[in-house]
């Protein structure tokens, strides 16, 4: 059997490689170089955001996605030779009078039901751990054992990964169609006249996936949400875990330096990085965590997340059209959600029923747009 992946993200890269260890001929078609988009651009933290707000199902899938990752992280590592830098720093929501939302008993809640190891700290316990935080905050939440990894040095990795594995890629081609034989997939049109002919099909297009998807005959409700990133140049020790707020995340590296994201703008493929959106980074880093302002900006940048109306990814076929299938949509989860989405997929593909009900994720299901996981309600 051969498989055309349309997509070089992490979600594609990772399953063609699952599915490469099973035999499976596979070609990686990516409109322009494997591993650059929103895979690269985002802060690597491996917790969803307000996972309480989510369906039962989508803590399932997540719990065992980040279960594969030390297994994981230590097979990639050694076969490439590349260090993901995956750590364990923890997680850490601070509370404020003035937020909008309280999540403080909600996110208790769903730790205690779940089984994730959470702390209750004051204001004192919190600033002892993480002084750069604001002395206004009153409480915060620590989850100890959330993990992050450099998104660069994971798709390094995979990508050299896919080359010992002999997984084929077609770099700067543009799908714009679909091959079919009667009613089902075999394969896909480039706009540069090729034809890359397979028995299967996966759309894996991060952000392009909705309008792929209207190129191939069906719907897929998968939208760019723009996301913008600013990294700061600092010291190891200044802080220790991510630290979420509504406002912003901040995410240290073992190296010292600090992301602060990331915007969330509901505008199509609009391009760049604008100042407004950065100065209102920039401002809630001063309310939240008034010790790094005196850290210089090394660099920004963007990228398009694959956004859904409810927040959770779209996983499996496409009952229309028989051998396209579909791993798409997974918004602000993606690196978080790739290993079982690599595993459940090759599988299943390779007519292995799932090992988890995957129905939440149908690519048919009906689709509610959710104002706190979904799209932005306002273009920011």
């Amino acid at each position: 059997m051969h498989v055309a992946v349309v997509g070089g993200g992490i979600i594609g890269c990772l399953t063609a490689c699952y599915l490469k260890q099973l035999d499976i001929d596979v070609t990686v078609v990516e409109r322009g170089e494997t591993g650059r988009e929103s895979s690269w651009a985002g802060a690597g933290i491996l917790c969803p955001i307000h996972p309480w707000l989510y369906p039962d199902a989508f803590t399932h899938l997540i719990d065992a996605s980040l279960g594969m990752y030390p297994g994981f992280q230590a097979d990639i590592e050694a076969k490439t030779g590349i260090s993901i830098e995956w750590v364990r720093s923890g997680l850490l929501i601070p509370f404020f009078d003035d937020d909008k939302t309280d999540h403080w008993q909600a996110a208790i809640e769903w730790s205690n039901r779940f089984g994730w190891q959470v702390e209750e700290l004051d204001t004192k316990q919190t600033l002892e751990r993480e002084p750069a935080l604001s002395p206004r905050l009153h409480r915060s939440l620590l989850w100890p054992e959330v993990g992050q990894l450099r998104n660069p040095r994971l798709l390094a990795a995979v990508r050299a990964w896919m080359g010992q594995l002999g997984v084929a890629t077609v770099e700067h081609a543009e799908v714009i169609g679909l091959l079919k034989q009667g009613d089902a997939a075999a394969g896909v049109v480039c706009a540069d006249g090729r034809n890359i002919e397979s028995d299967q099909v996966l759309l894996a297009g991060g952000s392009w996936s909705g309008e792929l998807a209207r190129q191939m005959g069906f719907e897929l409700p998968v939208e760019p949400v723009k996301g913008q990133i600013v990294l700061l140049k600092g010291e190891p020790g200044v802080m220790h875990a991510i630290v979420k707020h509504d406002d912003a995340y901040f995410v240290p590296r073992v190296d010292g330096r600090i992301l602060v994201g990331a915007s969330m703008e509901h505008v199509g493929f609009k391009p760049g990085t604008t100042d407004e959106v950065i100065g209102r980074l920039m401002a809630s880093m001063a309310r939240i965590a008034p010790g790094l302002k005196g850290l210089e900006i090394e660099e920004k940048w963007m990228g398009f997340r694959p956004g859904s109306p409810d927040g959770m990814p779209l996983l499996g076929p496409v009952t229309s059209i028989p051998g396209l299938w579909v791993a798409s949509g997974h918004y602000r989860n993606g690196v978080a959600l790739a290993p079982i989405t690599a595993k459940l997929m090759s599988r299943w593909m390779a007519d292995s029923e799932p090992e988890m009900d995957l129905s939440t994720f149908a690519v048919d299901r009906p689709v509610n747009n959710s104002p706190s996981v979904g799209f932005p309600n306002v273009a920011l």
